[in-house]
């Protein structure tokens, strides 16, 4: 995408996420001025695509569209970017230690799955 406006439909294959979660976005307030032609059809700009790819990252990371929202309001009414980006740091440093719990909790499991597959090998070869 360039300056050109696309549909909902191009950008929906695009960014390989429903249209109904496109429009979902903009209805919470994640997805902000979108444009619409006569007959109301929406139509979006490279921004948007932006938007939207950031969004996505953002789920992947285990952030919340609560914690987006936040994020969004915070930007929309202080207009600071020093504070979002201290709660943005706040939020991940959160969602990173929640992942490294998972990590630790994965590896346990790993070890002890290892074990009675051992045993059950011990097991068969008696």
């Amino acid at each position: 995408m360039s300056d050109e406006f696309t549909s909902i439909g191009e950008m929906s294959k695009n960014l390989e996420m429903s249209q109904r979660t496109i429009r979902y976005y903009e209805e919470i307030g994640l997805l902000n001025s979108i444009k619409r032609v006569e007959g109301g059809r929406r139509i979006y700009t490279d921004a948007d695509l932006r938007r939207l790819k950031l969004i996505k990252r953002l789920k992947i990371m285990g952030m919340t569209l609560s914690e987006m929202q936040e994020l969004e309001a915070m930007w929309t009414y202080e207009k600071s970017s020093e504070k979002v980006l201290k709660r943005l740091l706040e939020l991940l440093g959160s969602h990173l230690k929640r992942l490294d719990d998972r990590i630790a909790d994965l590896d346990i499991l790993r070890h002890e799955i290892s074990e009675y597959q051992g045993r059950i090998q011990a097991k068969l070869e008696k």
